[in-house]
């Protein structure tokens, strides 16, 4: 049977011929041009990875130590926890650890007992705990004081054996259980970086014993260390 004169197969081959035109090839016999994928954005160095701008420029200019820590979700109790270091205008990813924050996840209005941790940027100023000072470059502060009371489950006796303040409703310069509340003793306090347990924390930030030792031989005054802390939504807003 024919088309016009021209062969059914003949026909059938011309006209995926047309299509292929049409939808960007060549009738010529070249091969299919297709567009190239746009490279995804470099990310900027100068800025602290996962920040938007309003917790971003509330990290001081002279601050070139930032410990990031991203949690997972505003109402999880799962986190990353981010080292960076400023290199010139740059940051500078130096380590991770998995972590945990509150055990109800994150808020932007802490209250004592609400299990929640505080989302924003806080300075680091002391640093303490049951055990002896390893090396800190922070103000050490040893105490038997901040000792995890034995009522408690036995896998978080040893929570405070080593703790850095997170600079949250307290008195900069004091031990980390100074008791002081500048703010009210209803907008909470206590919340520090302290050994992992495994699990959610009443509000403090816990990672791995190794990365709290570390992070006491590395955080240094003179670098004028700050914690950026919240959920990864919170924390990109």
């Amino acid at each position: 049977m024919r088309i016009t004169g021209i062969p059914r197969r003949a026909a059938i081959a011309a006209a995926a011929v047309a299509l292929l035109a049409g939808c960007g090839g060549s009738s010529g016999g070249d091969a299919v041009t297709r567009p190239a994928h746009s490279a995804s954005p470099a990310a900027d160095p100068t800025r602290v990875p996962g920040l938007g701008d309003r917790l971003q420029q509330k990290i001081p200019d002279d601050s070139r130590q930032v410990l990031a820590v991203y949690g997972s979700g505003r109402d999880a109790a799962d986190a990353t926890v981010v080292l960076y270091t400023k290199d010139g205008r740059n940051w500078e990813r130096t380590r991770d650890w998995a972590g945990h924050n509150g055990k109800r996840g994150w808020t932007t209005d802490h209250h004592e007992n609400d299990k929640r941790s505080p989302v924003g940027v806080f300075t680091l100023s002391d640093a303490g705990g049951v055990l002896a000072d390893p090396g800190a470059k922070l103000p050490y502060t040893r105490s038997d004081g901040s000792a995890a009371p034995r009522t408690w489950s036995k896998s978080h006796w040893h929570d405070f054996d080593h703790v850095i303040a997170i600079d949250y409703n307290r008195v900069r310069g004091t031990p980390p259980n100074d008791p002081n509340r500048p703010e009210g003793q209803e907008k909470g306090g206590y919340i520090w970086l302290h050994l992992d347990h495994g699990s959610g924390t009443s509000g403090c930030v816990s990672l791995p014993k190794a990365g709290m030792q570390y992070l006491l031989r590395t955080l240094d005054p003179e670098l004028r260390p700050v914690v950026v802390m919240g959920d990864r939504a919170s924390l990109a807003a």
